[in-house]
Order: C-alpha cells, then sequence, then structure tokens
C-alpha cells in the first residue's frame, strides 16, 4: 500500500522517502536502489568531474532503473567553482526531470530548469530560506534540520523544531530531512507536517 502525500504526487515516486544529494555517495548504484524500491534518490552532479561524465553518470543510472530520480546540484561560493551552467545543461540535455538545487542563490538555475519543465526541489536549512525559494518559484522544499549533515546551516535549529515550524509557513510540498533511519521517523516527519 503506498502512501501518498502531495511531494509524492508531485514527482510519481511510491513512498515519501528521498535520498538527498550527497557527495561521493549520490551515484548511480545507490539512486537507482532508492528508485526501485518506489522512493527518489539524486545524484549528486559535482561529484562527477566534469559535465559529460555527468551524462554517463545519468545515462548510467536509466540503465539501472525505469522509476523517476534526479540529480542534485549544489551551489557553493568558491575561488574557483565549477563550471555550473555546463553541469545545469549537461542535466536538461539529459532529460532528466526532477532536480534538487542547494546553496547560495540558485535563481538562475530554478529558472533555467523551470524553462524546461523540470521540477525543482531547493534544499534549505532555515524557515525564511524556504520562504525565499517558495518566492523563486521552485515547486518543493527539502528543510534540513542540524542533523542533517553536508551543509553550512547558518542556525543550527534541529528537525524537530525546524520542520513544524516550516511546514506552519511554507506553502509548496515540503521533505523533512535529516536525522530520519527508519519507519518512527517516518512517522515522526508526517506527523511534524
Amino acid at each position: 500500500m503506498a502512501l501518498k502525500t502531495r511531494f509524492t504526487e508531485l514527482v510519481g515516486i511510491e513512498h515519501p522517502i528521498v535520498q538527498g544529494g550527497m557527495q561521493w555517495v549520490g551515484r548511480a548504484e545507490l539512486v537507482a536502489a532508492v528508485a526501485n524500491a518506489g522512493g527518489l534518490g539524486f545524484i549528486t552532479a559535482l561529484t562527477q568531474p566534469t559535465p559529460d561524465k555527468l551524462r554517463e553518470e545519468i545515462e548510467r543510472c536509466r540503465s539501472l532503473t525505469k522509476k523517476p530520480f534526479g540529480v542534485n546540484l549544489t551551489i557553493l561560493p568558491a575561488i574557483n567553482p565549477p563550471p555550473y551552467a555546463e553541469y545545469r545543461q549537461a542535466i536538461i540535455d539529459s532529460g532528466v526531470k526532477i532536480v534538487e538545487t542547494a546553496g547560495n542563490k540558485p535563481q538562475e538555475h530554478v529558472d533555467e530548469f523551470k524553462k524546461h519543465g523540470i521540477i525543482v526541489v531547493h534544499k534549505c536549512t532555515s524557515v525564511r530560506h524556504g520562504l525565499s525559494a517558495e518566492r523563486m518559484g521552485v515547486d518543493a522544499i527539502s528543510i534540513d534540520g542540524f542533523e542533517c549533515a553536508g551543509h553550512p546551516g547558518e542556525d543550527d535549529v534541529p528537525g524537530l523544531i525546524l520542520i513544524p515550524a516550516a511546514a506552519d509557513k511554507i506553502k509548496i510540498p515540503m521533505i523533512a530531512s535529516g536525522g530520519f533511519g527508519d519507519a518512527r521517523g517516518l512517522v515522526a516527519a508526517l506527523a511534524l507536517g
């Protein structure tokens, strides 16, 4: 029996389980396993050394699953930033239907993805960032409590506090992220909003 939520209906998955982008871990094998189990997995774009290698990883994932999966593009400030626009184009050219953005000011990427009919989920670490992403036009957010790890989390607010605070303000579908390891966590996330 599938558990339906606004998010499962938005992205066409069976279960409200998401494996977000994780540097060095979000590869085709893991993403396909999550997809085949009925959840949504994200290939981590910047784990791949070049946009062409990302194209290959997307195709490899397609060879392992026929179910929905996405790609994470994290935008971080850097002295020598990766070629974000080229990674974005690789995602678009590969026909990916769902993208998770994270990091600083992704507006140009969101706009380009939306022009191509791609569903955009933005990873946020505070309610104010979630509201900003909603105004930016994303389709859903991932609200990441401090225990989620892998992000700077400016406010250090844990999920049990952050998730219901975001649910009170955010109107678009929302993923509760971080600190969930079993069915009890899923039930808690659903109860939190």
